[in-house]
């Protein structure tokens, strides 16, 4: 059975699916809960409160899908995060706000004002560059001595479609796994060999990974800025 918090935290997420968080009333959300608004208030303090707790928990929950995908056999870790990374930011749009700190109309926003953790005390949401060192360090907890760095490649890349959105379905998601896996042999590649200047004309394999680039992630995506109910 729930706890209040976490069924005021469904309660709010339903209501940020019926409208903008400026028209989200803590009442309503309270309601919604089936609780008083006076617990609503004691668990996050303000609005402000609620909706830095919203987006920690969609935080957490993209962590923690990371931390499902590190489970894949090694060599298909970088993969595993990136595909993870580019679905779980196309089904929940705070977690895309969270990975690309662009926050699109209607979506509740961090409050980053010194000092300011909200009406309860609690850690304010971490920004993009924070989110993408929780997912290196925990790459890296994880992979062999140089995969690591095959790792962050591999969530650039993904990052990369987030910002440009490729469209949701399973083609488009399998060049994209593509893209990552010739990126991510090609640095090995690199790194073995001692080259410099991957990625310039005549550098050899890494041209291939960017032509590979352009061919699979076009096309806007069918649920940019938008939120799936969960």
């Amino acid at each position: 059975m729930p706890t209040a918090r976490q069924a005021l935290l469904d309660a709010a997420l339903r209501a940020l699916d019926d409208g903008p968080w400026r028209t989200v009333r803590m009442i309503d959300v309270a309601t919604l809960a089936g609780v008083s608004r006076q617990t609503l208030y004691n668990e996050f303090g303000t609005k402000g409160g609620l909706a830095g707790a919203l987006l920690r928990r969609a935080a957490d929950g993209y962590l923690a899908g990371v931390d499902r995908a590190l489970t894949a056999p090694a060599p298909d870790r970088p993969a595993a995060v990136a595909l993870w990374t580019v679905r779980a930011a196309r089904q929940d749009a705070l977690v895309k706000a969270l990975l690309t700190g662009h926050w699109a109309e209607g979506l509740p926003c961090p409050d980053r004002r010194p000092g300011s953790r909200g009406g309860t005390g609690g850690r304010p949401p971490p920004t993009p560059g924070e989110l993408l060192a929780l997912v290196r360090n925990r790459m890296a907890a994880v992979s062999p001595e140089g995969a690591a760095g095959r790792c962050e490649i591999a969530l650039r890349l993904a990052l990369s479609c987030v910002i440009v959105p490729v469209p949701g379905d399973d083609a488009t998601d399998s060049r994209a796994l593509h893209l990552v896996r010739e990126a991510s042999r090609e640095a090995s590649w690199t790194a073995s060999t001692g080259q410099a200047g991957a990625g310039q004309a005549g550098a050899g394999p890494p041209l291939r990974g960017a032509g590979a680039g352009r061919a699979g992630l076009s096309g806007p995506s069918r649920t940019a800025g938008g939120r799936s109910p969960r």
